[in-house]
């Protein structure tokens, strides 16, 4: 499967856009002043605890509180809270030597750990989202190329989508050798069939980071962000790049520097494959991202052979309605039919998901089968096509009325695009001017070029609609202004226009603008 990575920078925001075989699988937008991203880590400030919801709200510099459950909390959220105020404080203390403190209890009550007023150390779980506040979790973590680094934990884990048991073992026997005491790791994915050194460097990469956020805690003030992310388009190529990568393009100078200076770190092979863009259109409209923007979002998505999709939001869920609109084979029967159609539309609900990043409870209206071997067919479609998708997430098979229920994991708010434009015509007002006065408009217009202007020859382009209502009958409208104004005009129009646009040229071909 061939990836291309296409970026938009722009002074507001960068715009990524991902495509599978050339077709756009995954659009983000991450705004300039984004100080809340997913990975952050803020020294907060505890401002109230909610004993009922066995919550707290943590004052992290938004304008509305974080909310901190006490599930995630952590086990040794106790230590992480004695290391921080003693780094606060300037003392020299170091996870690798430190003394851990017991795991706290599974069903615990939050008003027993924490109390009000005090600082701690969180990490942006869940980006705000609607009117709620982000949503954060106590257990840190770093993430790096190959490793995820995890202070005060001793677990050692390797990614689930790594199949191969003997890689597994040999993963696991180095991650095991190179983890630092008190740390925990996570061997991702794209750590497959890497050596030593790889993931000895990303790992030393890590524990820089993470001492050089030690080192500025003591001089931190809650709320304040002590370590950010990367930049979205850097994350991203951290988290999806391999071999399948045969194009990076971006149309910002510096951004580019930036981005074959990071590769040049974790994948210097792969260099290369970076392009600035130098056109003079727009990167997005010239590589064919708009189109395929405009015709991917919106209510309504129609594919090629005419079956279509109704994805509508409320509160609580998505909802996605499947139609075979005008797709069916008179040669097979209704099953058949419904069967084909639900699996053409099975992958392209897979790719509206990761398109517009929806989260939450998904519930899908296929189109009834009553094989119970066809809706499975439907299910596993469906299950491979979402295996690409980051997110975690849970399908349920369909039911015998043809609902296919899913889970996905919501960390960003829902990817949204406005694809409708402002009508040309009314201006987005829903009302146009009456034609009567769209022609007294143009006969003052060419009154004044003829008498004020000594224009002698004029041509008036218009839709095909008023050319007809101007040159109608004996006695039309452009022959009587002929008369009046004794002037040469001549009419011509041209169905690109819409029905009120007019514009008027003299002899040499120029356009007459007032």
């Amino acid at each position: 499967m061939d990836k291309e990575l296409i970026i938009n920078s722009t002074s507001n925001e960068v715009k990524i856009a991902l495509l599978e075989n050339k077709r756009l699988v995954e659009l983000h937008t991450e705004t300039r002043n984004n100080n809340f991203a997913v990975g952050d880590i803020y020294l907060g400030k505890i401002k109230k605890i909610i004993s009922g919801l066995n919550a707290a709200f943590i004052d992290v510099g938004y304008e509305k509180d974080a909310f901190l459950h006490y599930l995630d909390l952590g086990p040794q959220i106790r230590t992480y809270n004695k290391f921080t105020k003693e780094r606060k404080n300037g003392q020299k203390v170091s996870v690798d030597t430190y003394n851990l403190q017991p795991n706290i209890e599974k069903a615990g009550k939050i008003n027993q750990i924490l109390n009000s007023g005090s600082d701690i150390l969180v990490q942006i779980a869940k980006e705000p989202i609607s009117n709620k506040g982000p949503r954060i979790t106590t257990e840190l973590s770093l993430p790096g190329r190959y490793l995820v680094l995890i202070p005060f934990s001793n677990k050692i884990s390797i990614s689930h989508k790594i199949k191969n048991l003997s890689e597994k073992s040999r993963l696991k026997k180095m991650a095991d050798s190179l983890r630092p005491h008190n740390f925990g790791l996570i061997v991702r994915t794209v750590a497959e069939k890497k050596n030593f050194t790889d993931l000895k460097n990303d790992l030393d990469e890590l524990v820089e980071r993470w001492e050089q956020m030690l080192n500025g805690l003591s001089k931190s003030k809650a709320p304040q962000k002590v370590l950010g992310e990367l930049d979205r388009s850097l994350t991203i190529i951290r988290d999806l790049l391999n071999s399948s990568f045969n194009s990076i393009t971006v149309n910002d100078s510096t951004l580019y520097s930036e981005i074959r200076s990071y590769l040049s770190s974790i994948a210097p092979e792969q260099e290369k494959i970076v392009k600035l863009h130098k056109g003079k259109t727009d990167i997005f409209e010239g590589m064919g991202i708009t189109k395929q923007i405009k015709s991917s979002f919106g209510q309504k998505v129609t594919l090629k052979s005419g079956a279509y999709l109704i994805i509508e939001a409320t509160e609580a869920f998505h909802v996605i309605d499947v139609n075979s609109g005008y797709k069916a084979d008179n040669d097979k029967n209704q099953e058949a039919n419904a069967l084909e159609a639900n699996l053409e539309l099975a992958e392209e609900v897979a790719r509206q998901l990761r398109l517009r990043d929806l989260g939450g409870i998904i519930v899908i209206d296929f189109i009834d089968m009553h094989q119970g071997l066809n809706r499975r067919k439907l299910f596993d479609k469906l299950r491979d096509e979402m295996q690409n998708d980051s997110a975690k997430h849970t399908i349920l098979p369909p039911s015998k009325f043809g609902l296919v229920q899913i889970t996905r994991q919501r960390v960003r708010p829902e990817t949204k695009v406005e694809i409708t434009e402002k009508c040309p015509v009314c201006n987005g007002s829903g009302l146009v001017k009456p034609h009567t006065l769209l022609i007294d408009e143009i006969e003052n217009t060419i009154s004044f070029l003829v008498k004020e202007q000594n224009e002698k020859k004029i041509i008036l382009y218009t839709s095909p609609f008023v050319e007809a209502y101007l040159n109608s009958g004996r006695k039309s409208i452009v022959k009587k202004w002929r008369r009046s104004l004794k002037s040469k005009i001549k009419l011509s129009s041209s169905e690109n226009y819409h029905f009120l646009e007019y514009h008027i040229f003299n002899h040499e071909g120029e356009e007459i603008t007032l």
